[in-house]
């Protein structure tokens, strides 16, 4: 029998429950937040994530450490994420390649990506169309498609390794245009781009935001970047639509995550503060200066955008041939 006591309290107890949500979101975070990246030190997508862990701890009042923890296409940093305790303060960057495109790459995964908690898309980086200037006659994308058309042993094209984004790309471009080309897999572009000056390479659909010096330089010649629009600092480059091959917008986009299981403060909190962050114009301008695209979604976005674009993946990965065990 419930006394008169507990009939008075239960609507005060009610009323109050609406507001725990919010109080539960404001209290995130309370202590330091990791951020595990799953790439080497220095690379693009490092330098990227420390731009947001500045200003998130100056927006937030905690400290955001970023861990680099790369290996096996970084999937390593991805299933440390995966596996570390879903209480809000083990955060990841996941590409498209972990979340769109590995898990028709690799015959096992550790993590399951459709589990990951995205908190949205933070960034892109569009690929790229690059020749070197000294080795090939191509001034157009449609020059340098028939060029290599003409080439009885078809072209040689690199990439930083086996079933990134640039690799599956070019096979992807490579097919659709009616190229016979061939993959070259490096440790990185900062291993391909000499070779490719030295004429031993013929062609790259890479990020573009490891290319910029060489192609301000007047050494390489940019043909068209794959993004939906023009980079504002290359507005000179046109799209691939524009230079004649539609229906071909393929970015390297980048997204936060939590591990599986993590409750929605968090996740919101984190998604309120990018967003504001995304619309400071000295931050965009930060991004855009490296060769990427500042962005902004909402958790729900992200995970559709990535299921979206597993099937283009699929058969870009089936193209390619490419299979890692």
């Amino acid at each position: 029998m419930l006394n008169r006591r507990h009939l008075l309290a239960a609507p005060v107890a009610l009323a109050a429950a609406p507001l725990a949500r919010p109080a539960i979101a404001q209290a995130w975070p309370a202590r330091t937040v990791r951020i595990i990246v799953p790439w080497p030190p220095a690379g693009s997508t490092d330098v990227l994530v420390r731009f947001y862990a500045e200003r998130l701890q100056a927006m937030l009042g905690q400290t955001f450490v970023v861990e680099n923890r790369p290996g096996a296409g970084g999937n390593i940093g991805v299933d440390a994420v995966s596996k570390s305790a879903p209480d809000g303060y083990t955060i990841g960057i996941a590409s498209v390649g972990h979340l769109s495109i590995n898990e028709f790459l690799y015959a096992r995964l550790a993590y399951d990506p459709h589990a990951l908690k995205l908190v949205g898309v933070a960034w892109e980086l569009p690929n790229c169309a690059v020749v070197p200037a000294e080795h090939n006659p191509s001034r157009t994308l449609q020059e340098f498609i028939g060029w290599a058309k003409a080439k009885p042993d078809g072209i040689t094209y690199g990439s930083p390794g086996v079933g990134t984004t640039p690799h599956l790309s070019g096979a992807l471009f490579c097919a659709r245009v009616g190229i016979q080309g061939t993959h070259v897999p490096f440790r990185g572009a900062a291993q391909a781009i000499p070779v490719m000056l030295g004429g031993q390479l013929d062609f790259a659909l890479d990020n573009l935001t490891s290319y910029v010096p060489v192609i301000r330089e007047g050494r390489m010649r940019a043909l068209a970047v794959t993004s939906a629009e023009r980079v504002p600092t290359m507005a000179e480059v046109p799209t691939m639509a524009e230079a004649g091959v539609p229906d071909f917008v393929v970015t390297s986009w980048q997204s936060f995550f939590f591990p599986p299981g993590t409750p929605d403060a968090p996740i919101q909190r984190m998604s309120a503060a990018l967003k504001e962050i995304s619309e400071e114009e000295a931050m965009r301008k930060r991004f855009l200066d490296a060769g990427a695209f500042m962005a902004w979604s909402t958790p729900e976005e992200a995970a559709a955008r990535a299921a979206r674009e597993r099937p283009m993946w699929r058969e870009a990965v089936q193209i390619s041939g490419a299979r890692v065990e």
